[in-house]
């Protein structure tokens, strides 16, 4: 399968009605399992924040570790977890956000972003919002300022991405998908 800039898109598998009946949904392990596909999606997330003035990436459980760590490497920046909230060791802050049915957490450790830091957030996707807004509190909450949010899809017709522009934020995206 070849894998150049122009195909990302094509490396994403659509499962249907998962994980729940009438969600598409956009798995990004198959690009993954493609190297080139995979190094041109870090390449392409690295050359949109090349020039930025970041201190720290931030990957939001579990494909932001993924794609955040290999950035943040490639980058020469560190690299901070945000996780749901339990599975970190160690003193933790967290922001808890609204799901469909109920909420959840998500925290980091209490010094892993200081005072007036650059902040990058990377996700696989972004569809609600919800996971990045509230990683995007909890960066602020530290003392950290969020420069920008990517993610290599975005589901522009859910409004993921107004809300984290609402906010203040840059929203850098690879690819778009239609629908849900």
């Amino acid at each position: 399968m070849q894998s150049d800039p122009m195909d990302i898109k094509d490396l994403i598998r659509t499962i249907p009605d998962y994980p729940k009946p009438g969600i598409m949904f956009r798995d990004i392990t198959t690009l993954l399992n493609d190297a080139r596909g995979f190094r041109c999606t870090v390449d392409q997330l690295v050359q949109l924040n090349v020039v930025s003035e970041i201190d720290i990436v931030a990957g939001i459980e579990a494909r932001g570790f993924i794609l955040g760590g290999a950035v943040a490497h490639q980058l020469g920046k560190p690299f901070v977890p945000i996780r749901k909230k339990g599975k970190l060791p160690g003193e933790t802050i967290g922001v808890e956000y609204a799901l469909e049915y109920g909420t959840d957490t998500v925290e980091m450790h209490i010094d892993a972003v200081t005072e007036g830091q650059c902040v990058l957030v990377v996700d696989d996707l972004i569809a609600t919002g919800g996971t990045a807004e509230a990683a995007i509190k909890l960066v602020r909450q530290a003392g950290g300022k969020v420069i920008a949010a990517s993610f290599v899809i975005d589901l522009p017709d859910i409004g993921g991405r107004k809300k984290l522009e609402d906010m203040g934020v840059e929203v850098q995206t690879l690819c778009e998908f239609e629908g849900d």
